[in-house]
């Protein structure tokens, strides 16, 4: 465990990245990273969630409902969070599976990597594994690995590695659930998944095909974009920038927002903030991941804003 202090030199000509540990009101571990120009990105112990990624003039990239409640093992509703082993409901697992919810341990031994993946980045390396009351609702063992990092320039990079240690297969679906903040969600249009086919959760998983040349916002939308591009963006007219979405490992987009009616009914959620965010994840949901004895399975994210003019 690192202490609660930054890592490495904190001079005023220090270029290199820094992390440091605190405690939030509830005991639990955040982690800052900060890269040299000003980015910075706070990553929980609780589900192992990035609850702040800012630029660097230090605006506020990720959404996060004023109403959230930061206590475990309630979900924390904002910034990145972990749907593992399941995405939506499914049987005696909770919404989203569990990752979410539990509190995860900084790895002390993660795997390798390579120097140059590793150059210029402000890195964490996180770790869960199953308790006996995960066992008994989900009967698998597994090792979770999540790397975080902050790379030079700013990018949010998230990488997954999860791994059986089990005796015989297992199956699961994920996300990355990443809740972005937006200006006004009627001023943003999602591009790179035209003539995409997807399953609508408001049309009990009824399956379509995106008609339009981008993706606008009018009311609640819930859907899974299947086999999509591996780059996706996010327009925001009046905050003139591009959130870019990258992913490998990750087939599948979900898109959502809840609107107003639904806002109401969502105790951790205020009424009006919708129109301040919008969920785009990297997710397998489609096509569960099955894992034989000893196989891992890798799913990385990394996120990145541009000019609005940005092309891709």
């Amino acid at each position: 465990m690192f202490p609660a202090t930054e890592m490495g030199h904190s001079g005023p000509c220090d270029q290199r990245p820094s992390m440091e540990v605190a405690k939030d009101w509830n005991g639990v571990d955040q982690i800052m990273l900060r890269e040299p120009r000003g980015a910075s990105a706070q990553v929980s112990l609780h589900g192992g969630q990035v609850m702040s990624w800012r630029n660097d003039r230090g605006e506020e990239l990720l959404f996060t409902s004023s109403k959230a409640i930061f206590k475990p093992p309630k979900a924390i509703r904002g910034g990145t969070s972990i749907c593992f082993p399941q995405f939506g409901n499914c049987g005696s697992l909770e919404h989203h599976g569990f990752a979410r919810n539990k509190i995860w341990a900084i790895d002390d031994n993660p795997p390798p990597t390579h120097p140059t993946n590793s150059d210029g980045k402000s890195t964490i390396n996180l770790i869960l594994k199953p308790s006996e009351e995960d066992l008994r609702c989900w009967p698998h063992c597994f090792e979770f690995r999540l790397k975080v990092a902050l790379a030079t320039g700013g990018n949010l990079v998230m990488t997954s590695r999860i791994r059986n240690v089990d005796v015989k297969p297992f199956s699961f679906s994920f996300a990355y659930h990443a809740y972005f903040s937006v200006s006004d969600i009627s001023e943003v249009r999602i591009e790179g998944l035209e003539t995409v086919d997807y399953l609508d959760n408001l049309c009990q998983r009824e399956r379509f095909t995106e008609q339009g040349d981008a993706i606008t916002f009018e009311n609640e939308m819930d859907r899974i974009y299947l086999s999509t591009p591996n780059v996706i963006a996010v327009l925001d007219h009046e905050k003139k920038r591009t959130f870019v979405i990258r992913k490998e490992g990750l087939p599948d987009a979900v898109v959502w927002n809840p609107w107003e009616k639904k806002s109401k009914s969502m105790v951790d959620f205020g009424d009006n903030e919708y129109k301040q965010m919008l969920c785009v994840d990297g997710a397998a949901i489609e096509k569960p991941i099955t894992l034989k004895p000893g196989e891992e399975w890798t799913g990385r994210l990394e996120l990145s804003v541009a000019p609005l003019s940005y092309c891709f």
